[in-house]
């Protein structure tokens, strides 16, 4: 059994070596703290000031070596989550106006606040109201301004919802929302109705139900883990519902959706690790939404799933003020690909309450693919998709490059704008479909080709096939044999 001390130890020996200039931006990115500083103050400690709300008490101490093994800590991470405006002003040095406290505190009575100490630490404090991270996990009173058009279920997951946990929209797959817990609430967050509240947290016999449902439709052939944040449940409770499904003779693919690497990263351990090395084949995408989010620690943790032999993907979402630039977008998408991992989708910010301030036309992200495709590699472009409310699913939209088209031609541009045409075959033997498929003339045996089939010197090898002799082509003396014979 592997203990945390293990754990802590292994990741400490996989922690990138930092040089001088870098050490104290590992630890706190633009807050001008230390760590220790920092869990002083978490604790209502105020070491070298006369009160809590002394200023004096965000200062730059001597910088250690490394980070100390409680902030890689993931649980300690967990129960230091930042939570109300008090403890947010007093660790970053920001002081909010009375009637802008009042208006906070009333958003936060909504939508809750809960920050990971680590993330916190990479806000920008000298320009924290245009910061990227800042954005993401502080509320805004923007929140608190509900369009009639927005729902608390754009997605319609609860009408798809066949029982308890289960969204069941597409033919061959369904999303399993094994968790409502996250690392961090962001604010964008689709599923805002259901995150952190106590009354949605699956318990094991609505779990036991779920994966009941998967096994009794074989149809499913692919399931997606999500919540909440799958990673947020303790690595044994998850090797159950891992081993449950993969148990399962029709699911060939589990996928696992988690944001823990940006918000968390500790928690992406060895012991983790090891647990879904054990379940291949088992996909895991993220969220990195802006090239800040890639720090040494994401790139740590990333660079663990990778080796195990993870496929990584992302799911960005468009939000106005934070990535909606092409500029940054393009970084960001480079910075993945250095780092392994996939651009999957651009997301269209859905219909969810209280987060239409983050919301772009979707001009913008036309925009931003045009910047992509065509001027980085392909595998480097994300698929820009709306996920339609009513649950309409994910519907791809890309900038227009079949621009008409006749019986022998069409006419196509690329990204330069350069137009040309390509021509239509002129004889094709049309294949109309009548769905008789025994007496299609395609080859329908879609089963792997046999690789059991030996050919060469191997035949006269391989102890399942009897073949004794091989004799060459146009070979004189047998073909006078054959001449004897006759």
């Amino acid at each position: 059994m592997t203990t945390s001390s293990d754990t802590n130890d292994r990741d400490r020996q996989r922690l990138p070596p930092l040089d001088p200039a870098r050490r104290f931006q590992y630890l706190s990115g633009e807050m001008k703290n230390t760590v220790k500083d920092f869990v002083s103050i978490l604790k209502g400690h105020t070491q070298g000031a006369e009160s809590r709300g002394d200023p004096s008490l965000i200062q730059k101490s001597p910088e250690p070596e490394y980070a100390p093994e409680y902030w890689r800590d993931w649980r300690w991470q967990v129960r230091h989550r930042v939570r109300d405006i008090d403890t947010f002003q007093q660790l970053l040095g920001i002081k909010f106006s009375p009637s802008e406290q009042e208006q906070l505190k009333k958003t936060i009575e909504k939508f809750p606040l809960s920050i990971t100490p680590y993330y916190l630490s990479l806000i920008d404090v000298n320009d924290y109201k245009n910061d990227p991270i800042f954005k993401q996990a502080f509320p805004s009173p923007e929140e608190l301004i509900v369009e009639n058009y927005e729902l608390s279920d754009p997605l319609a997951e609860d009408k798809d919802s066949p029982c308890d946990c289960i969204t069941h929209r597409y033919p061959d797959r369904v999303l399993f929302l094994v968790s409502n817990t996250c690392a961090m609430y962001c604010r964008h967050c689709t599923r805002k109705r259901k995150v952190g509240d106590i009354d949605s947290i699956p318990d094991r016999k609505q779990i036991l139900a779920g994966i009941d449902y998967i096994r009794k439709n074989p149809q499913i052939r692919d399931v997606l883990m999500s919540g909440g944040d799958p990673f947020m449940l303790n690595d044994d409770y998850l090797d159950w519902i891992l081993t449950e499904l993969r148990s399962i003779p029709h699911v060939e693919v589990i996928r696992i959706g988690s944001r823990v690497p940006v918000v968390l990263p500790f928690r992406i351990t060895d012991g983790l690790v090891d647990v879904l090395k054990k379940h291949h084949p088992l996909w895991v995408n993220t969220q990195f939404n802006h090239p800040k989010e890639m720090t040494d620690s994401a790139r740590a943790a990333v660079a663990k799933l990778a080796d195990a032999g993870i496929p990584l993907g992302n799911q960005s979402v468009l939000l106005a003020g934070i990535n909606d630039c092409p500029r940054i977008m393009k970084e960001l998408v480079h910075q993945l690909v250095r780092n392994r991992i996939r651009p999957y989708y651009l997301y269209q910010c859905d219909l969810s309450e209280g987060i239409s301030h983050f919301r772009t036309p979707v001009s913008k992200g036309i925009e931003i693919m045009e910047s992509l495709i065509g001027h980085t590699s392909g595998f480097a472009v994300p698929r820009y998709v709306v996920d339609a409310p009513g649950g309409g699913g994910k519907i791809p939209v890309f900038p227009n490059y079949l621009l008409t088209w006749s019986v022998h031609k069409v006419v196509l541009r690329n990204y330069e704008g350069m137009i040309c045409t390509y021509q239509e075959p002129a004889n094709y033997d049309r294949i109309f479909c009548d769905g008789n498929c025994d007496h299609c003339k395609l080859q329908l045996n879609i089963d792997r080709a046999d690789e059991s089939k030996v050919v060469g010197v191997a035949k006269l090898l391989a102890d399942y096939d009897e073949t004794t002799t091989l004799i060459p082509e146009n070979n004189v003396r047998i073909e006078r044999r054959q001449d004897d014979t006759e």
